[in-house]
């Protein structure tokens, strides 16, 4: 790690950033440890990390691999970059490179069928979608530890009264937690806002806190439920569901849950209520 220290820190002067692509080139040594401590992998986990950029995350992610029995796939679509990457990583058995847009690879195919977990510096603008990707995939991580926004970060962890898509659709899936922030300094160019790495432990199938009727029918209330978010649910439901206000209203009563409330302000359990509800009267 040392004696790739400074080619790092020489690349990370050198090497021109695009905006299109959302770059910050992580240049703070100590965060690498961190990400991966916060990711706790083992020597012999797959890894799949999206956007290496120079690298720094990569070297410190391939040190804790074993050369036999772990593997690290790291997906960048800046072709410009992937020559250094490949010729300084050579070496390294456990270490492969995929020239692309993650959102078009299916999970599986990366990690070859091996459980798996996530671990990268997120572009900004891309975030959601990636998630996404990863949490609605058949094969899904075992856990994502990325580096997002802090306020992001902060909507995937919320609880009610603050709730809003993101947290409930990421805690439907998972169990974030924000491992630490980082400032702007650590990366060049530096972003205009505060990051934070969140680590997101993936439920099992069996091991959701809620089972709802289905997937479909779950995010379909919640989407109705937050189309208009500063109106009673009533009314969202009623018009997200294409219902009749007394039919919402007695569907919101038949799970428990005040017609006049809000959508951020119910909990997990409270959305699985109250699909199950709109199912039983469908």
């Amino acid at each position: 790690m040392d004696n790739d220290a400074p080619s790092i820190r020489n690349a990370n002067t050198r090497v021109p950033t695009k905006k299109w692509l959302g770059q910050h080139f992580l240049r703070d040594m100590n965060v690498p440890p961190r990400i991966v401590e916060a990711a706790g992998l083992q020597p012999d986990d797959c890894v799949i990390e999206v956007g290496p950029g120079l690298g720094v995350l990569t070297e410190e992610l391939a040190r804790r691999l074993d050369p036999v029995r772990g593997r690290l796939v790291a997906v960048e679509v800046d072709s410009d970059l992937l020559p250094g990457l490949r010729e300084r990583f050579g070496a390294q058995s456990q270490v492969s490179f995929v020239h692309g847009d993650v959102l078009d690879m299916p999970p599986e195919e990366l990690s070859a069928g091996r459980p798996y977990k996530v671990v990268a510096n997120l572009p900004y603008y891309i975030t959601s979608a990636i998630l996404r990707h990863f949490l609605d995939a058949q094969h899904k991580p075992q856990s994502l530890t990325v580096m997002v926004q802090l306020e992001v970060a902060q909507r995937m962890a919320a609880k009610s009264p603050n709730m809003g898509i993101l947290s409930v659709a990421v805690q439907f899936y998972s169990e974030p937690r924000i491992a630490f922030r980082v400032p702007p300094g650590a990366f060049r160019p530096p972003p205009k806002v505060d990051s934070a790495v969140v680590h997101i432990r993936v439920y099992g199938p069996d091991d959701r806190p809620v089972q709802p009727t289905s997937e479909a029918s779950f995010f379909r209330v919640v989407q109705a439920g937050f189309s208009q978010k500063r109106k009673q649910l009533v009314n969202t439901l009623a018009s997200g569901l294409s219902l009749p206000k007394d039919t919402a209203r007695h569907i919101l009563k038949a799970a428990g849950v005040s017609p006049d409330r809000r959508a951020e302000t119910l909990s997990l359990a409270e959305w699985a209520s109250l699909e199950h509800a709109l199912v039983r009267e469908a």
